[in-house]
């Protein structure tokens, strides 16, 4: 029989068990192909387009790189996006309340991020092909 002070401790193994049920490696997503003739400007354009669509917000657009932070409820995420006409690389900066974590070498984060990067893709993908239709 388990003595009533000891049971709390059969909690923790769960607890844990549920926070990694909750996450998800960190990997910075693979660069998006710029559609030929887009110039920076356009793919620039583009970007901000793409991504202000699910609520992203530019804090910085300068140089071939723009900050962007995504504020859901008491999560933010922050992500900075290279790019020139060739290609558009979205990366991880920062966050707040998304389960962050390095171990062993290997970054992890909230599910729901990897989930928001996704669209961050496809964003920028459809915003780009748009721009580069626009464009002709």
């Amino acid at each position: 029989m388990i003595r009533p002070h000891f049971s709390h401790l059969l909690l923790i193994p769960v607890a844990l068990l549920l926070m990694g049920a909750r996450t998800a490696p960190l990997v910075d997503p693979d660069p998006i192909a710029v559609p030929a003739g887009l110039s920076v400007k356009d793919v620039s354009k583009a970007i901000r387009s793409g991504i202000a669509q699910r609520g992203w917000v530019v804090s910085k657009d300068e140089g071939g790189k723009i900050d962007a932070v995504l504020n859901l409820r008491e999560h933010t995420a922050r992500i900075a996006i290279a790019y020139d006409a060739k290609q558009v690389r979205p990366a991880y900066v920062s966050s707040d309340n998304l389960l962050y974590q390095e171990k062993k070498g290997a970054r992890y984060i909230h599910r729901n991020y990897v989930k928001w990067m996704q669209n961050v893709v496809t964003d920028i993908s459809r915003a780009l092909q748009v721009a580069s239709i626009q464009h002709e």
